[in-house]
């Protein structure tokens, strides 16, 4: 973990989602530990509980689990987790603002597909 922690968004909310980032890159795999909240609250200079309560976000999600005196651990298909819920996320705040924004200025459905096609972006 060497991101830097943003002013943009409650601190905990970052925590979760540096985790996340790092079982999608496949930094942390299925199975294997994750830095503990001690861990965590020294390397960003933070509260332990604000780094607990990150790291209970994903418990709760069922992206990890708790082994009973050794830590946490990323659950069996939270990458796959993970994804889903990113693919969703993504439509609901990027893709339905797009479409409504394209149907405003005229954009059809063709021109916005081959805009897409034709980006080098992707």
């Amino acid at each position: 973990m060497l991101e830097n922690l943003g002013e943009d968004k409650s601190i905990y909310l970052q925590i979760s989602e540096m985790i996340e980032d790092e079982i999608l890159r496949d930094i942390l795999k299925e199975e294997e530990q994750v830095p503990s909240t001690t861990e965590l609250s020294k390397f960003y200079k933070i509260n332990p509980a604000t780094a607990a309560k990150g790291i209970n976000l994903l418990v709760d999600k069922g992206i990890l689990y708790k082994k009973r005196g050794i830590g946490m651990f990323v659950q069996t298909g939270a990458k796959e987790q993970i994804m889903e819920e990113r693919k969703e996320s993504f439509y609901e705040t990027f893709v339905k603002k797009i479409i409504t924004e394209a149907k405003l200025i005229g954009i059809s459905k063709d021109e916005l597909k081959k805009m897409i096609d034709t980006s080098k972006e992707m």
